[in-house]
């Protein structure tokens, strides 16, 4: 059974036990979407895991947790997008319009609940979330790849197969794999 939490200082230990001593992926500690890159790259790891819980003691809430029978085994990272200043400066990703969209820029998959359907039930958890804090547009920055197919590694953003049977819709395309994909409230 799949039950969703947002992370907050009580899930805060399920969170670290999800991502691990290695922080989900190169102690990233979901930061990059956050920092400058040189910022990001001068402090992963520990730097990055304290950034992040002193982020969700502040009373923020970064993403959700989805939990397998009071497991945690998913991660999706969601909050207005004036909270990720990486997406601000890229030019693949740069807003489509002036419109306020709330961001899902990544996920985390434990190994063994992967391939298993869990990043589309995280992304239609994340858009209830987003629709109860009062969001109005979701916005999604999935892989496409040329081949079809991806490492788990760097499908960390999602794939857009998986925002497609959830309901979001391609609004912009800057490059051959990265749609930018919506869903309307």
């Amino acid at each position: 059974m799949l039950t969703f939490q947002p992370v907050t200082p009580s899930t805060w230990l399920d969170l670290e036990r999800l991502f691990g001593p290695r922080g989900a992926c190169c102690g990233c500690w979901c930061m990059y979407w956050r920092l400058p890159r040189s910022q990001f790259d001068a402090q992963q790891g520990e730097l990055n895991r304290r950034d992040l819980h002193k982020l969700v003691d502040s009373g923020r809430i970064p993403g959700l947790l989805a939990y397998r029978d009071e497991n945690p085994a998913g991660w999706c990272c969601i909050a207005p997008r004036e909270e990720f200043s990486t997406l601000g400066r890229s030019r693949v990703l740069k807003p489509v319009d002036d419109q306020p969209v709330w961001s899902v820029v990544c996920f985390f998959i434990a190994r063994s609940e992967r391939h298993k359907g869990l990043t589309v039930e995280l992304l239609n958890a994340a858009v209830s979330y987003a629709a109860l804090q009062g969001a109005r547009i979701v916005e999604g920055y999935p892989v496409e790849p040329k081949a079809g197919k991806s490492p788990d590694v760097f499908a960390y953003t999602g794939l857009a197969s998986a925002f497609t049977r959830v309901g979001f819709v391609e609004v912009a395309r800057r490059s051959a794999t990265r749609p930018i994909m919506r869903y309307n409230l």
